[in-house]
């Protein structure tokens, strides 16, 4: 991925993740198009990445239950009602993934290709058939529990989110 851009930041807590994701989400509804990007979760067993994606999603309008993907491999949600900007998102759990072609099997291509918001955690074991990221997060778990975050943008689309977020309060 070529990084045009990068945002480093501290979650002392749960609530400055949770805090993140409506600033993140605020920004994904004021898109003046329908968001047509791809986010990359990074980060060990417990880091927060399915957290984060379960705060965006309340924070986007999602009501009842969300299910981790860990075995479905995806949960797919269609906010065209309550976030229009964002239409449908698909969350990708891909630790359990060991062969490309199941890849293709499941139609992650045409999913990758329509618009909407994909947000996959551990993309590093769908090397080689996911599309390059428009944003990357990072996370890393700090001795006192907090945590290290950082962002890389690989896109104008990312570049915008970032600047977005270092305007909001």
């Amino acid at each position: 991925m070529r990084i045009l851009e990068t945002q480093a930041m501290l979650w002392p807590d749960e609530a400055a993740c949770e805090a993140f994701a409506r600033s993140f989400a605020v920004g994904l509804a004021a898109c003046d198009s329908p968001v047509n990007a791809s986010i990359e979760l990074h980060g060990q067993l417990g880091a927060g990445k399915t957290s984060l994606v379960r705060h965006l999603l309340r924070a986007l309008g999602v009501q009842g239950r969300i299910k981790s993907p860990s075995y479905a491999v995806m949960e797919s949600y269609d906010l065209s009602s309550t976030a229009p900007s964002v239409g449908e998102v698909s969350h990708f759990d891909f630790y359990r993934f060991n062969d490309p072609r199941e890849w293709e099997d499941a139609g992650f291509r045409d999913i990758f290709a329509a618009p909407g918001l994909k947000l996959s955690e551990w993309p590093e074991k769908a090397a080689g058939v996911l599309p390059p990221a428009d944003l990357q997060i990072w996370l890393e778990v700090l001795v006192d529990d907090s945590r290290s975050v950082r962002l890389l943008a690989g896109t104008a689309w990312g570049v915008q989110m970032l600047k977005f977020l270092r305007s909001a309060p």
